[in-house]
């Protein structure tokens, strides 16, 4: 039996492999349980090993990278046209195997244990602004049905909501008024815990020579800077920056037909939190440029007066994704004066 290629199939606790030989012959199947995995790839000589990126993957692809092997993580969406019949882990596994064998495949670069980390941190704080939104989004219309309007922004909700509750003036039962007692303690012990991995990010960007150079884009600070470095590494799974920006759905979608060819807007795939990101950090860019007179400046506030402003948020996200990758690639810093051509 000689191994080139498995197709490993993740779980909790059981595991499928499918391997095929240099001839691409099935010449193993078999379940494995958890404990068993390690120990089965310590005894095999060195293949290929390809798997899902899916829960796990990451550590999985290290694990036994370790062990000899060279791995590949696939994403689901490539891999479910190889499943020939109906959905099994078995099944799962081989066509797992078969993809890894093709040519044009477009593995997921694995990550490091720092960039996971990096990542979670992302992924809490996300949850803990949502869940403060979703309380301040209450609070408003808790506060609407008693005909008391506040701003819509978080600043004016902490100014106002103590004024209301020390007020008299308001025609607030008990019952209520201890109600938005309890929800502005709740809002205050969300604003810290959102503080919290605030200060962590910025510490983890100031501790990153790579985050540094990132903040020198306009519409990139360290929220931004520290998950496209955390998503992307090095960029070298990335051919140009088109492909990166590409990768972030921020390049337009296509139909072509009968030899014509219809532009669309973004095509949104790929990371919506990374998309999201340099779109509002455009934004915020573009906010700022009106009184500058800096080539760049003076560029996009032309942009501006020929493309809706959304589009020119949109325009300017995808050109600082394609500097983001050039300054990840290559390592080089960053340059104003080498874009403004760009821009234009």
């Amino acid at each position: 039996m000689a191994l080139t290629r498995i197709g490993l199939d993740l779980a909790k606790n059981v595991f499928e492999v499918h391997g095929v030989d240099e001839r691409d012959k099935t010449v193993l199947r078999k379940t494995l349980r958890r404990d068993q995995v390690g120990i089965f790839f310590a005894n095999i000589p060195p293949c290929l090993v390809a798997m899902e990126a899916c829960s796990g993957a990451h550590y999985w692809a290290r694990e036994i990278a370790d062990l000899g092997h060279a791995t590949r993580l696939i994403s689901p969406q490539f891999v479910k046209p190889y499943v020939k019949t109906n959905k099994s882990d078995p099944n799962d596994a081989g066509a797992i195997c078969e993809a890894a064998s093709r040519p044009s495949m477009r593995f997921v670069t694995i990550k490091t244990g720092e960039q996971l980390s990096i990542q979670a941190t992302h992924r809490v704080r996300t949850r803990l602004v949502e869940n403060r939104t979703a309380l301040v989004n209450q609070i408003h219309g808790i506060l609407a049905e008693f005909g008391i309007v506040v701003a819509r922004n978080l600043a004016s909700l902490r100014r106002r909501l103590p004024e209301i509750l020390a007020s008299e003036k308001f025609d607030l039962d008990p019952l209520l008024r201890s109600l938005m007692h309890d929800l502005h303690k709740e809002l205050l012990v969300s604003d810290d815990r959102v503080r919290v991995y605030d200060r962590q990010v910025r510490q983890l960007c100031r501790n990153s020579e790579v985050c540094q150079r990132l903040l020198r884009i306009e519409g990139i600070g360290p929220v931004t800077a520290t998950a496209l470095v955390a998503a992307a590494g090095n960029a070298s799974s990335f051919r140009n920056g088109r492909q990166f920006a590409a990768w972030l759905g921020l390049v337009p979608r296509h139909h072509s037909s009968g030899g014509k060819t219809r532009l669309l807007g973004i095509s949104k795939r790929g990371d919506r939190y990374l998309r999201t990101l340099l779109i509002h950090g455009a934004r915020s860019a573009l906010g700022r440029i009106r009184h500058k007179k800096d080539p760049r400046s003076r560029l996009l506030q032309k942009l501006c007066e020929r493309r809706p402003y959304n589009v020119a948020a949109v325009a300017l996200a995808n050109k600082n994704a394609r500097i983001v990758w050039a300054l990840l690639r290559h390592g080089e810093d960053y340059d104003q004066s080498r874009t403004v051509s760009a821009v234009a």
